[in-house]
């Protein structure tokens, strides 16, 4: 594990296994510097543990990105559980889950990803404290992460576009999940002109329908003549396969670990094309978790939300200053306030 490519000084891995009721769960903190680790818990029927793996120690590091950048005294985890949710999640699947998040002992704080659901995090509530979406206010449905990329796209296109508003704005929305399809909600009633892709047929007709949306192939999104390319399905889709296909001027979107490696940051910018980092623009569900400690009230959720749209704007403005890509200026600002939060190493 300690040579693996995605292993980034992460603090705690643990690998567990309940054979009474099937359980096989990763949960990987990254880092509690700024605070106790947040993250969701995905369910996924992976090839092997390796893709595991690969995948926990990656989202992980998201969380830990996500909250800095926001400035949120929360540090970042995540969890997988190996498996396909709608065969093999059971009530005794999901209490030995949360027995697993008790045992860590606040470390890791778990909320619903895919493959999870608010029900499921209930079920692990009788076993551990440690849960996400523990008010009635923070268990209504509320599209915080579509919210955000939403603010983020918004001051994108100000920066990169000059414009002060979306009305006319060619997007393509890959992937409509619980993501991507609110975002379409919120962009077509600001009048956005929208592409849409999904391997799902229902959803694409939904969006065809409530939205106006264009259809197209599932691998043609990336060929389309659009000013945003906001990607909210997979990860690692900006690779040397799709980035010389792509015709957009910004990229902003909801999928987590967008790049396939840290390289393609420089080949969008070389491209002339304006990458806004993923975990900044994702980041609506860490600050909702914060901000339901303080306030539930939907209106004081989203209005926290908001700090995306300012800080997206903040970074836009330095990299056009400076000449460094935004992706640059946010890991740096990351770094920085993880090494700051750090003790101090004993003198000798």
């Amino acid at each position: 594990m300690f040579s693996h490519p995605d292993f980034d000084d992460h603090e705690t891995v643990i690998f567990s296994r309940d054979e009474a009721c099937g359980l096989r769960a990763i949960v990987a903190v990254h880092s509690t510097a700024l605070g106790p680790g947040f993250g969701g818990c995905r369910m996924f029927p992976y090839e092997d543990e390796d893709a595991a793996l690969t995948d926990v120690l990656r989202l992980s590091r998201g969380m830990t990105y996500k909250a800095a950048i926001c400035e949120l005294p929360l540090g970042g985890g995540k969890s997988v559980i190996i498996g396909d949710p709608k065969r093999d999640k059971t009530p005794a699947l999901l209490a030995a889950m949360g027995r697993l998040v008790a045992g860590l002992n606040g470390a890791y704080i778990i909320a619903d990803d895919v493959g999870t659901s608010l029900d499921d995090l209930a079920v692990m509530r009788r076993e551990t404290a440690y849960t996400a979406a523990a008010t009635a206010a923070a268990r209504q449905p509320l599209a915080v992460t579509a919210y955000g990329v939403l603010q983020a796209l918004e001051s994108a296109t100000a920066a990169v576009l000059g414009r002060t508003g979306l009305a006319g704005l060619a997007v393509a929305v890959q992937g409509l999940g619980n993501v991507g399809m609110p975002l379409c909600g919120y962009l077509a009633a600001r009048g956005a002109k929208l592409t849409v892709s999904d391997i799902d047929p229902g959803r694409v007709a939904a969006a065809r329908r409530d939205f106006g949306a264009k259809a197209v192939a599932v691998d043609a999104i990336y060929d389309e003549a659009v000013e945003v390319f906001a990607p909210c399905a997979f990860g690692a889709i900006l690779n040397d396969d799709s980035i010389p296909r792509l015709r957009a001027r910004i990229v902003c979107g909801g999928a987590n670990n967008q790049l396939r490696s840290p390289a393609h940051d420089a080949r969008l910018a070389a491209r002339g094309i304006v990458y806004v980092p993923d975990y900044l623009a994702n980041a609506g569900g860490v600050i909702d978790y914060h901000q339901e400690r303080i306030d539930d009230r939907p209106a004081a959720v989203l209005g926290a939300v908001d700090r995306i749209g300012a800080i997206t704007a903040d970074v836009l403005a330095r990299a056009a200053a400076s000449g460094k890509t935004p992706l640059t200026l946010t890991d740096a600002a990351v770094r920085q306030r993880l090494a700051a939060a750090r003790p101090a190493p004993p003198p000798n």
